[in-house]
């Protein structure tokens, strides 16, 4: 099965290597190897949070995910979305902007010996938007989880209180449409208000309306299994899979703006950038939630969920106060390594601790002879 799963993204980093190494040389083939590592050491909470979501869609969906989702992960979000926001921010065409990536001024300097600013800076001058687009998409997910009643639950002091204030209609949309409102007043520059504002609005829309699809073509996610046995997990096929491959894709994507901005604190050439962070990174996360999913490692370790989300909460936080302070890419990463860590021990912690309970029941029911 590991040969399976991971046999293709194997397989794909050695010829992103190959390529950065025709590429550039051997910088090319470091810089690359450097990104690709870091964005699969830093996007587990990614990976935990799609499979999920993935666990819920059919095989033949699953297949989707990572033929077409690779391709939007890669060429949309590493490539094609960096491109995008200097075209828009610049006033240039397509060509231009990409002929700005590949022809960085001298000594990495900001601007170029006219004054014109290079990719790196228009890229780095639309963060605040960008941050305040994926953080509120992020908060909400966020919050819609930890504002749900559930019947099992990690910082049980916490997660129930918060369960209970969740009854309150729309609290998560409140929350959140306040954090934003905080956010543009007080960490926003002037200049930067409205458009943090819209951005972080159409972030919140765009989940409501995404989450919303997918709700209004949801498959009861349970039946009963064959001859009254042990209840089975219904896949979501046909327009409620669609819906929700339509979410992972933004969810991802989300995921990725701090990944592609941060990136340019390594290099600003696009090319390295797409074959680290999208083919060797983008695909390993893929691997790792197809096997997460495969081994039914949520059931097994039943925080792990929970973890992912408070990671989640965690960065959408530091992407929302990274609109007015710079905040090391490193410690958005470990912030989320921390808190898979401990979901993951406190859910060994759980299994072991119930497993001699399970084996007193069984002895109990055990008929003697």
């Amino acid at each position: 099965m590991i040969t399976r799963i991971f046999g293709l993204s194997i397989v794909i980093t050695v010829v992103s290597l190959v390529v950065a190494y025709l590429y550039g040389g051997l910088t090319a083939l470091a810089l690359c190897a450097i990104l690709g590592i870091l964005e699969v050491s830093l996007s587990f909470d990614n990976a935990v949070i799609n499979a999920t979501v993935l666990e819920r869609m059919s095989e033949f969906w699953q297949r989707i995910f990572l033929t077409i989702g690779v391709l939007i992960a890669v060429f949309g979000m590493r490539l094609v979305f960096p491109l995008a926001i200097v075209w828009v921010t610049a006033g240039l065409n397509p060509v231009q902007a990409f002929d700005l990536a590949l022809n960085p001024p001298a000594n990495d300097a900001a601007t170029f010996p006219d004054g014109s600013p290079s990719y790196e800076t228009l890229l780095t001058d639309a963060h605040p938007q960008i941050a305040a687009f994926g953080g509120m998409f992020l908060a909400l997910l966020f919050l819609n989880f930890i504002f749900e009643e559930r019947d099992i639950t990690w910082l049980s002091w916490l997660e129930k209180p918060l369960a209970k204030a969740g009854k309150l209609d729309m609290l998560s949309v409140v929350v959140s449409g306040t954090g934003l409102v905080l956010v543009a007043e007080f960490l926003a520059k002037d200049a930067d208000r409205s458009t943090v504002l819209v951005a972080g609005l159409l972030g919140m829309i765009v989940y409501i309306l995404v989450d919303g699809l997918g709700s209004m073509f949801h498959t009861e996610e349970f039946e009963d299994g064959p001859q009254g046995g042990p209840s089975t997990l219904v896949k979501a096929t046909g327009k409620a899979a669609f819906f929700l491959f339509l979410y992972l894709e933004v969810l991802d994507a989300s995921f990725s703006f701090d990944g592609v901005i941060g990136a340019f604190a390594i290099t600003s050439d696009p090319i390295i950038i797409a074959l680290g962070l999208g083919l060797i990174g983008a695909m390993f996360v893929r691997s790792i939630t197809v096997y997460l999913v495969r081994q039914g490692t949520l059931s097994d370790y039943v925080y792990l969920e929970h973890g992912a989300h408070w990671a989640i909460g965690a960065l959408a936080a530091i992407l929302l106060v990274s609109i007015g302070v710079h905040v090391n890419e490193l410690i958005t990463g470990l912030v989320g390594v921390a808190f898979i860590g401990a979901a993951l021990i406190s859910s060994i912690l759980r299994n072991r601790k119930a497993e001699p309970d399970a084996v007193a029941d069984a002895k109990e029911t055990t008929p003697v002879g």
